[in-house]
């Protein structure tokens, strides 16, 4: 009986130290969850995106310069594929990096996206573009494929258009130019560092389109 007595604060002493052994594994393991999560977060939070985005004009007219970068060769022939255009020719390259699940917001002036319709035309009117991302964010689709979100992709420009000429008594006729608007709003994915068409815009009464090209991969550095 005395050993029984004897016996039992013992074995309620080994019962407490496997108890707060126990809790003191499962702090230290969600302790350790806490931290490789909050590394995760801020390494994504670190991570930014190059971004690029290619303006193609298609035409059936005439261009001096078709090379466009190697990059676009399987767009391209994928182009001649599905529309009837003779000649492809780009009309800008906008390189920009953006923070993954920050945003991005571009305007500028360019030359012009068609070429004149009239000898009478003189000099180089201007084009007037604006391209935004409300979120470029890293993703994976649903066969755990590495792809970037395009949220709130936005392209805008204003194209001059010649619409007449006038005719002056006493000096050379100048062309009335007139600006269009187009542009395409939408949101995308898209595999990382593969080059997408995101869609086409008419560019005027000559028939010609500008085509809108993007990729985006992770910064090397």
């Amino acid at each position: 009986m005395s050993m029984r007595k004897a016996l039992g604060p013992i074995l309620l002493a080994l019962f407490v130290a496997l108890c707060v052994t126990a809790m003191s594994g499962d702090v230290r393991a969600q302790t350790g969850g806490s931290t490789q999560a909050g590394d995760k977060d801020t390494r994504d939070d670190e991570t930014n995106l190059d971004t690029q985005l290619y303006l193609i004009v298609a035409t059936n007219q005439e261009v001096d310069d078709t090379k466009l970068p190697a990059s676009l060769d399987g767009v391209i022939k994928q182009l001649r594929a599905s529309l009837p255009f003779k000649n492809y020719r780009l009309a800008a390259t906008l390189v920009n990096r953006v923070k993954n699940e920050g945003r991005l917001d571009l305007r500028w002036i360019g030359g012009p996206f068609v070429a004149p319709t009239s000898s009478a035309s003189s000099g180089v009117t201007p084009s007037f573009s604006e391209f935004k991302v409300v979120r470029v964010k890293l993703a994976r689709n649903g066969e755990g494929q590495q792809v970037v979100q395009m949220a709130g992709f936005s392209y805008g420009a204003r194209i001059p258009i010649q619409t007449g000429t006038a005719i002056a008594s006493n000096g050379p006729a100048a062309p009335i130019i007139n600006y269009e608007s187009t542009g395409l709003n939408t949101d995308i994915s898209m595999r990382e560092g593969e080059p997408v068409v995101v869609g086409t815009l008419n560019a005027g009464p000559s028939g010609d389109a500008i085509i809108l090209v993007v990729s985006a991969r992770r910064s090397q550095k």
